[in-house]
């Protein structure tokens, strides 16, 4: 049985799936994923399907309950490089994919996580907030 790779970037988890998924293979991925979630301490998950033609309603429900997986281990999930053919079949199976947020690609999904990180963390990047704060505070 193949298994899809699972790789560390910082505090992302990659996982490329650049085989075609039989249901054993989707069931050790979500059981891997969820290992290396915990293993790890990240706090974000990015699936890249970039090179899956066709998704049958089997793998559609894995990439949601890899997300709520993710999700109740505080692991933010975004699939990335849908083709338009997949998100066709997707929508006309009726799989909505709750919980699962989409990117174009591994690079717009990094930042789809850091910027849902930030906000959770209540970071914010306008400057004038980091001013007015610096000034309420200045005796």
């Amino acid at each position: 049985m193949e298994r899809v790779p699972v790789l560390k970037i910082g505090d992302i988890l990659l996982v490329s799936i650049q085989i075609d998924m039989s249901d054993q293979t989707a069931v050790t991925l979500q059981e891997d994923l969820a290992e290396r979630i915990v293993a790890t301490g990240c706090h974000g998950v990015i699936i890249d399907i970039t090179a899956l033609d066709i998704v049958d309603s089997f793998v559609g429900r894995m990439l949601s309950t890899i997300a709520s997986i993710s999700k109740v281990l505080d692991a933010e999930t975004v699939v990335v490089g849908m083709r338009p053919a997949v998100a066709i079949t997707l929508v006309e199976l009726g799989l909505s994919l709750n919980g699962i947020r989409t990117a174009l690609n591994v690079e717009r999904g990094m930042e789809l996580i850091a910027a849902t990180r930030d906000d959770d963390l209540g970071y914010d990047d306008t400057p004038g907030d980091v001013e007015s704060a610096t000034a309420a505070t200045s005796p």
